[in-house]
């Protein structure tokens, strides 16, 4: 076997390991989809399932056609969701008491930095 056959041939093994890789994702992607999707009814769904477990890539193929669109939104609104959980657990751990915002802002007024119509502005709005 010469250099040129061997380097194609790990060349052509790359491609399909690509391939298949892809293809996994795919498949993965569109089973969550159907779990994530509420709307379809559960028969639907297993026939979904059954359709991709012995006609992969047909399938696969028509459910990406037929519901990609769905697909992508369903998928955004999930990412949202997760975004605003996260945003929530940030404010909610991040966020400080009001009495430590008026104590920063009692300090900001002894340092001359504030007036004391801004540290009573503060203040309203901190206990608002």
């Amino acid at each position: 076997m010469s250099f040129w056959d061997s380097f194609w041939s790990i060349i052509w093994w790359f491609f399909w390991a690509f391939v298949f890789i892809s293809y996994l994702m795919v498949l993965f992607n569109i089973v969550a989809d159907l779990f994530r999707d509420h709307a379809l009814n559960g028969w639907f769904k297993a026939i979904w399932i059954i359709f991709l477990i012995f006609v992969p890539f047909l399938t696969a193929l028509v459910y990406l056609i037929a519901r990609g669109r769905g697909m992508g939104e369903r998928s955004a609104a999930a990412y949202r969701e997760q975004q605003n959980a996260a945003d929530s657990y940030i404010r909610s751990v991040a966020s400080t008491s009001p009495s430590d915002e008026i104590d920063k802002a009692a300090k900001l007024r002894a340092a001359g930095t504030i007036t004391d119509e801004e540290f009573a502005s503060i203040k309203a709005r901190v206990l608002s």
